[in-house]
């Protein structure tokens, strides 16, 4: 092999190297970026929920009525017990009766859906306790289904219902839900009327470093 080759051979392989640390550096420098995008559209996506109380007449589908509830399945819960129902209202006669029944849910006869979330008191935990979270358990799933809701381009509000004894009574009445079901809130769903905008709740003055 002469000396030309020789040289050759070396100009190959250190083109090759080049090629392969700068397709590596690439690969590490884009991870960073595409984490800083992923976490900007989930930021951006919370920022942007808001309640929304007015409903076009537009068909909310099962399957995407599914996709809320994977979602808010998908929350954290205390002792991974899971102490939630969910019970999904897409008749009309039944969400206009509801709306009869609790004061800030007129909106209800306008949704195409809603979901009720509740606990289930008989859910125990390996010791046979009730749990004794299922208020934060559940408010997680809502939060949950709220920001899928809103990724999803449907509109969705926070209507409680517990812990007041006459809109537990009217929703456990009106659904047939046995004892140790109670109802936390129901959230109306659809698609929006207008343009909606969310409130900046954001305030420095709540926030305390280290100690009050």
């Amino acid at each position: 092999m002469n000396k030309y080759k020789i040289v050759s051979l070396v100009l190959a392989f250190a083109l090759l190297a080049t090629l392969v640390r700068l397709v590596y550096v690439s690969q590490s420098e884009g991870q960073p970026a595409a984490a800083e995008s992923k976490a900007s559209v989930v930021f951006q996506n919370i920022l942007n929920r808001k309640s929304v109380r007015a409903y076009a007449d537009r068909k909310v589908t099962r399957e995407q009525l599914d996709t809320l509830l994977r979602a808010a399945m998908a929350a954290p819960t205390g002792r991974d017990m899971r102490p939630w129902k969910f019970v999904v209202v897409d008749d009309t006669a039944a969400l206009s009766a509801l709306a009869g029944q609790l004061p800030y849910a007129k909106m209800l006869p306008q949704a195409a859906a809603a979901v009720v979330v509740c606990g289930d008191l008989s859910v125990t935990d390996d010791q046979g306790k009730p749990s004794t979270n299922w208020t934060f358990d559940c408010s997680a799933a809502t939060e949950n289904l709220l920001l899928v809701a809103e990724a999803m381009g449907l509109g969705a509000v926070w209507t409680g219902v517990y812990p007041y004894d006459e809109r537990v009574q009217a929703v456990s009445q009106a659904l047939s839900l046995p004892e140790h079901i109670v109802p936390l809130n129901l959230i109306p769903i659809g698609y929006p009327e207008g343009n909606p905008t969310p409130k900046d709740k954001y305030n420095s003055d709540n926030i305390h470093f280290n100690a009050w």
